[in-house]
């Protein structure tokens, strides 16, 4: 699916799509992420989540006991675990979801196709569609699943929740005048990064830092040399540790090209909790609390001496 519809701002103005949402008669009408009307007979009692933030959003809004099935990589709460799975992304597995009767499927546009939207309307199945690239966005998918579920008032309190664990981080946070660079993909595997209009990039302002590709858009492939030629004072690993070998902080640190760099000097760098940081739900209040701590720690120990 195309994001350029997504970038035209359908997003922005959903928010004002829900107030007219619940009829007399009970039907719910929602506008998803991707411009396309929803409608349900009543709020949904059966849902299968395909995407892990999304399957975190309905968790956070009491919702974990009307989940029927989950993608194969949602994992929190870890609950739900105990939920069947289905192949999710690339290779959604459409039998595995009919076979579950969900009222509801929710999913993301990253990795999902519109063949198999039709597929599963098709089937008599709705299916909401999310992607939310900013805070803003996570709010606007709280909404809408809320919506859809009759948990309005839940998602009011849990959007209300995170604006206030926001605010109070961004009004104790001084700008630092130091850089960040968020790695979301490690060299071994192609560096990739966070630009503008991303949580990410959001988190790093809020923390009082700038984020050394802010003048690039969304997530991008980038190089060593980038990194290199823009110095960041502190790096944001997400890569996951299982144990064996260098853990992704020291792999980093033994980087033979980057030694000359502050962030490597300083040894400031952070291995963020992978999916409190990279899935746009909740939980993005954890990972700003962890970076907004570990700014602190770090200017406070790079602070010269009285």
């Amino acid at each position: 699916m195309s994001r350029k519809i997504i970038a035209a701002g359908i997003a922005l103005i959903m928010l004002l799509s829900f107030a007219a949402a619940f009829a007399e008669d009970g039907v719910v009408t929602v506008t998803d992420m991707y411009g396309r009307e929803v409608t349900l007979s009543e709020p949904a009692t059966r849902i299968v989540a395909l995407t892990a933030s999304d399957c975190e959003i309905l968790c956070a809004l009491g919702c974990e006991d009307l989940l029927v099935g989950r993608g194969e990589y949602c994992d929190y709460p870890p609950s739900v675990l105990e939920k069947p799975s289905v192949q999710s992304g690339y290779e959604t597995n459409i039998e595995q979801i009919l076979a579950l009767e969900p009222q509801l499927v929710l999913m993301s546009d990253m990795a999902q196709s519109v063949d198999q939207v039709n597929q599963l309307e098709a089937n008599g199945v709705k299916v909401a569609v999310s992607n939310a690239q900013t805070i803003d966005e996570v709010y606007v998918s709280i909404a809408m699943i809320g919506k859809l579920m009759g948990k309005d008032a839940e998602a009011d309190a849990l959007i209300s929740s995170m604006k206030e664990t926001f605010e109070t981080i961004d009004a104790s946070s001084e700008d630092t005048g130091k850089t960040v660079y968020f790695e979301v993909s490690p060299l071994q595997w192609g560096l990739w990064t966070a630009g503008k209009n991303t949580f990410m990039d959001e988190l790093a302002t809020m923390c009082g830092l700038t984020n050394i590709f802010a003048d690039t858009e969304g997530w991008n492939a980038i190089s060593e040399e980038q990194v290199i030629a823009r110095d960041p004072d502190f790096i944001v690993t997400i890569t996951m540790y299982y144990g064996m070998g260098p853990t992704p902080v020291e792999e980093i640190l033994s980087r033979e090209k980057w030694q000359d760099m502050k962030a490597i000097k300083n040894k400031a760098i952070l291995n963020a909790d992978s999916n409190s940081i990279s899935r746009p739900g909740p939980r993005l209040m954890d990972a700003a609390e962890v970076l907004s701590a570990f700014v602190d720690a770090q200017s406070e120990a790079l602070e010269p001496a009285a």
